[in-house]
């Protein structure tokens, strides 16, 4: 199937992102440090940089909104750990591995992605250009998070410094759906 061929591919790639984000990496993971027990001990909210990275991701999701990548490739940069590893290392306390969240993230991607997918399976596109097409959402989508994260520190510098900070920015996407489809329902 097509679609397994595609995460398959997908989760071997490793997304960009804008090195400008780079202190915010530092700030909040222990991006470029390694694995270390002291990542409490220094106020560090994350371990691996690419945790703060779906954090974003799915900060651009659930706002939808993108941002693409800056033009210049050399003010760009990646993990180095592909996206097949995110998530599989159960080392400290109590933390659990968790690689159903990379299947949620592609599900997403597919669902914001305009693939056609009966040309894929024609044989009309590659599957390259088809997870080209993933990655590209999939960077916009955190380049947007890292930016919102970014104006809120530069607003308030202690912002996320809060224990439920990034809880209430993924609270405030709550905009009650279900009321919505209620109200839009004819009355018996």
């Amino acid at each position: 199937m097509a679609t397994e061929k595609l995460y398959d591919l997908w989760a071997t790639r490793n997304p960009k992102w804008e090195t400008r984000y780079e202190e915010l990496l530092k700030t909040f993971c222990n991006y470029g440090v390694g694995e270390s027990s002291l990542r409490e001990a220094r106020g560090k909210v994350f371990g691996a940089g690419y945790e703060l990275y779906i954090v974003a991701f799915f900060i651009g999701l659930y706002y939808n909104q993108r941002r693409p990548l800056i033009e210049n490739v050399t003010k760009r940069k990646e993990f180095g750990h592909p996206i097949e590893n995110w998530g599989n290392i159960e080392r400290r306390g109590n933390r659990k591995a968790y690689p159903k969240l990379r299947e949620f993230i592609f599900t997403a991607l597919v669902a914001r992605t305009d693939i056609d997918f009966i040309a894929l399976e024609k044989g009309e596109m590659t599957s390259r250009k088809a997870v080209d097409m993933l990655m590209q959402t999939m960077e916009e989508y955190a380049n947007w998070g890292f930016h919102f994260m970014e104006d809120k520190l530069t607003d308030d510098p202690n912002y996320f410094y809060r224990e439920t900070a990034f809880l209430e920015v993924f609270l405030a996407f709550d905009a009650s759906p279900v009321e919505s489809i209620e109200d839009d329902e004819p009355d018996p």
